[in-house]
């Protein structure tokens, strides 16, 4: 598939349902935009943590995020359908022509139930935290255990990749951006080393999980039951991970946007159900994992402000880089004992 045969699609209205359909897009994927539903349709390519190159491999992951996603989003999820090609129309769904692509059809969620959207206008309230945490510990607790020892080397050079974007932050910010990487890379390696058996232990004790991979607010739409979705299908080693690691992501975004009480009311209310923080040894892998999500956030954003097509986008960008460079100073006292 192509952009212009996407465009195609929404101009001809060649898709099931009605009405007028628009196009929003990531890196990896199309997704249209209708009434009542939404098409998302992987882009061809291929990058190191992922590989969408072939029509087979679009439609293997297609399946994988329906029938992954199915675990928290069963009725949003609805199905794969082919994209074909007819008397020179891209169609999704139809029955006859030369199949060209694949789509996930789901259906289309009301945008003020964002969650992003209601942190940022106020309106997200400690009953909406534990509605989200009595779906997730339950999640996590019956989530296929991976037997496998913990990959502390990997960890580390997935923290320490930060540094690729140290040059950028440093010209663009001028704030101490490089300093704040340069601390938390010779810090993290120091916790690495000093908790390693730590990591271990947990991993035999069966946290290590098939995980949501991406739990922030971005992926939950808050209706009367919270709907979790979009989770990591194209790589299992993001998904396969401490369900520390997980809630700590959640708990990391929530205090991006300045809310502690709501973080401290997840952890307290996921404990409750599912404890997994049970001791100093896990407090402080939670504020680690808190460290590496903001350390994470800081290049995807860094990397997302470099590629930036607009002045308008590049500030927007580095002002996400900012808040989450701020936020790794917080965890780095947090971390050190400090």
């Amino acid at each position: 598939m192509t952009g212009e045969e996407i465009k195609s699609i929404i101009e001809s209205r060649t898709y099931p349902g009605s009405g007028k359909g628009t196009l929003t897009e990531t890196h990896i994927s199309w997704v249209i935009l209708t009434k009542h539903y939404a098409f998302k349709i992987k882009k061809p390519v291929a990058f190191s943590f992922l590989d969408f190159s072939t029509l087979a491999k679009r439609k293997y992951f297609c399946n994988r995020e329906l029938r992954l996603n199915s675990r928290l989003a069963k009725n949003i999820y609805l199905n794969v359908l082919p994209v074909r090609m007819y008397d020179s129309k891209v169609y999704i769904g139809r029955k006859d022509g030369k199949i060209i692509d694949y789509a996930v059809q789901m259906k289309r969620l009301l945008r003020s139930r964002e969650m992003d959207r209601m942190l940022e206008a106020g309106k997200v309230t400690p009953r909406h935290i534990i509605s989200i945490a009595r779906i997730v510990a339950p999640f996590h607790r019956s989530a296929r255990i991976i037997r496998k020892p913990f990959d502390i080397a990997g960890l580390k050079t997935l923290f320490n990749d930060i540094r690729s974007v140290a040059d950028f932050i440093d010209r663009r910010i001028k704030k101490g951006g490089r300093e704040i990487i340069r601390e938390a890379v010779h810090l993290s390696d120091v916790f690495l080393r000093q908790h390693h058996a730590a990591f271990q232990q947990r991993a035999k004790e069966g946290f290590i999980r098939d995980c949501h991979g991406d739990l922030h607010s971005g992926n939950i739409f808050l209706y009367k039951k919270p709907v979790i979705f979009d989770c990591l299908e194209f790589n299992d080693t993001f998904r396969h991970i401490d369900v520390l690691n997980e809630i700590a992501f959640f708990c990391m975004d929530l205090e991006d946007y300045g809310r502690n009480d709501l973080s401290d009311k997840f952890r307290e209310h996921y404990n409750e159900l599912f404890p997994v923080i049970r001791n100093e040894s896990d407090e402080a892998l939670f504020r680690y994992y808190k460290l590496y999500r903001a350390n994470v956030r800081t290049k995807v954003n860094a990397l997302k402000a470099m590629q930036a097509a607009s002045e308008l986008k590049l500030k927007k960008r580095t002002g996400f880089v900012v808040s989450y460079l701020q936020l790794m100073k917080r965890y780095l006292k947090e971390v050190s004992g400090i």
